[in-house]
């Protein structure tokens, strides 16, 4: 690769902000339930009670990232990528000393206003910024990387939790969250140079978010990306549940429930060895179409459990891709400029669904039982994917018709 392809590419940097997204995801979003159990006999809080904590900081989180969007887009996400890790670190060193809900509530708040500013949105915010066309690429790297931050948590947090307790495992994996801090500062200041090279950013018009909220294409991304991470938030949640009604032995259906992170990975490997062979518009129909194609198979399960590792493979790649495409979609539809306000707009939806999908999974199967669930599941995924073809039949309509 020649020197300057290798800086279009974003260069290492992309590949210390990757580690560096691993180390929060691993620290802030997989220590909880990679704990749970040490952490509920510790305080002596049930799962709801504990649990309201990350939802908690969700709920802030969807808040405040439209906002955190347009700091990006003022310059400053750089800044928060490299300090809001050290609040976020504070945070979950906090959580293993809270004594009583109420401070462990007050203490997830904070993390959901460091994670607000330190996640993938504020992270790919940045790179559309710094590398325009070729972010694609780069947030693929990224997302490669850091789609086994799960792969680290739980296995270290088995460990932790049996040699520090519960609490005493979160102090360590706040270390593990402020290691993000320099490997984010080396990456920015090498992201940056391009500007000092020549590539100076144009400053962002006012009312670009105003705008973009009047177009339909917006509320139809944002409504198919709800409906998707709904879906998806469902049956996490409740895989091995779904999975033992299936007829799969609890041994089984912890190991289908383990092929879903791997199977993001092999998404996205495939994603970045396709390249721009494959259009953006085709791999969000490709993978909405896993997510639907992933309803059929845990439906069908029922005949067979060993379908659910199909489900597995297939609701791993579908979603793997999807947060790799959000972001590629919004710049594309919607243009680049103003692209972090626009881009934490749009991720309210999403984000909100990830939050109340432990909830609605739970009214679901309280209300009709696992086989309401798969219902709901396969129509959400089927109206994200029916959005979505949607979208892209008019952008293909408008293009033709202007050539």
């Amino acid at each position: 690769m020649t020197e300057a392809g290798s800086a279009e590419k974003g260069g290492a940097a992309v590949w210390l902000l990757a580690l560096g997204q691993t180390l929060i995801y691993a620290g802030c979003y997989y220590s909880f339930p990679a704990l749970l159990p040490e952490l509920e006999a510790a305080t002596g809080w049930s799962k709801g009670a504990l649990a309201l904590g990350p939802t908690l900081a969700f709920l802030i989180m969807a808040g405040l990232t439209p906002f955190t969007g347009r700091l990006v887009d003022r310059g400053l996400g750089g800044e928060m990528l490299v300090w809001l890790p050290g609040l976020a670190a504070l945070g979950v060193a906090g959580l293993g000393l809270a004594g009583s809900l109420a401070g462990w509530l007050a203490l997830w708040a904070v993390i959901g206003v460091a994670q607000s500013g330190s996640l993938y949105e504020t992270c790919f915010a940045f790179l559309t910024r710094r590398l325009g066309a070729g972010a694609r690429g780069a947030i693929t790297r990224v997302t490669l990387v850091a789609g086994f931050a799960g792969t680290v948590a739980f296995p270290l947090g088995h460990w932790l939790g049996r040699v520090f307790g519960g609490q005493g495992a979160l102090v360590a994996f706040a270390g593990l969250v402020a290691l993000a801090m320099p490997l984010n500062a080396v990456a920015v200041r090498q992201l940056r140079r391009r500007e000092r090279a020549g590539l100076v950013l144009p400053p962002t018009p006012p009312g670009v978010v105003r705008a973009a909220l009047r177009k339909p294409a917006f509320w139809i991304i944002a409504g198919g990306f709800l409906a998707v991470y709904l879906n998806h938030g469902i049956l996490i949640t409740y895989a091995l549940v779904l999975f033992a009604d299936r007829g799969a032995a609890p041994g089984l259906a912890a190991l289908a429930a383990a092929c879903i992170g791997p199977s993001q990975v092999a998404g996205r490997l495939i994603l970045l060895g396709a390249g721009a062979r494959v259009t953006t518009a085709q791999a969000v129909m490709v993978s909405l179409g896993g997510a639907v194609l992933a309803g059929v198979l845990l439906w069908l399960a029922g005949i067979t459990p060993w379908l659910i590792f199909a489900f597995a493979l297939a609701q791993g790649a579908g979603i793997g891709l999807t947060s790799i495409l959000r972001p590629v979609l919004i710049a594309e539809v919607l243009g680049r400029q103003g692209f972090g306000a626009i881009s934490g707009a749009a991720a309210v939806a999403p984000i909100l669904a990830s939050a109340a999908a432990p909830s609605v999974g739970a009214g679901l199967l309280a209300l009709g039982g696992p086989g309401l669930v798969y219902a709901v599941c396969l129509g959400l995924a089927l109206a994200g994917l029916g959005l979505m073809g949607v979208l892209l039949a008019g952008r293909e309509r408008a293009v033709a018709e202007s050539g």
